[in-house]
């Protein structure tokens, strides 16, 4: 069994010496045997230490990829919690400006309203103003026609006054005939 803290390199096995015995091994077979196993060792060293660099590498490069990991998987909670965020400020602004919109919807049909109701009392008014004036004229018309027949009436029954002051019994005016009493209504307006 080997020892844990016994590091065997080639320099040792070069320079290693075994004792002369009798009868013992020959020592050119040795030599080159003890040369081929320093060979060896110095390319197992050379391996050894070739893997050491790639697992150092290897072991950064997994250390890299945690971090990155990590990174990507703060990064994604981050994202949720952003797109969260937004959704749930975009849900309240939709619900504000829905709000709003109701609520300016409804000051429009207000103001409709309010129009329609301005435009009855305007219609209610010109009705009222309307039959107003379809009445005076009416009395109107009807004093007028009952001038009229006031004045057809009295110049039927009156006789013709052709002769009345025919000889300059008017004092020198000739009116040539005696003025309706039609007129005498018409000119006292």
């Amino acid at each position: 069994m080997m020892d844990e803290t016994f590091h065997l390199t080639p320099l040792d096995v070069r320079r290693y010496e075994f004792g002369k015995a009798l009868r013992g091994y020959d020592p050119e077979r040795v030599d080159q045997f003890r040369e081929q196993v320093a060979e060896e060792l110095e390319r197992l060293s050379r391996l050894n230490a070739d893997l050491d660099a790639k697992a150092k590498g290897f072991h950064e490069q997994l250390r890299a990829f945690r971090e990155r990991d990590k990174a990507i998987n703060d990064a994604l909670v981050s994202a949720q919690q952003l797109r969260g965020d937004i959704r749930e400020q975009a849900d309240r602004e939709a619900a504000l400006i829905i709000r709003e919109a109701k609520a300016e919807s409804e000051r429009i049909i207000e103001d409709g309203r309010a129009e329609i109701r301005r435009m009855e009392d305007q219609l209610t008014s010109l009705d009222r103003s309307r039959r107003a004036f379809l009445t005076q004229t009416r009395m109107l018309v009807e004093r007028h026609l009952a001038e009229l027949a006031a004045a057809e009436q009295s110049t039927n029954s009156t006789p013709s006054a052709s002769n009345n002051g025919a000889a300059g019994g008017s004092g020198g005016r000739d009116t040539g005939a005696a003025t309706p009493a039609w007129m005498g209504s018409i000119a006292k307006e």
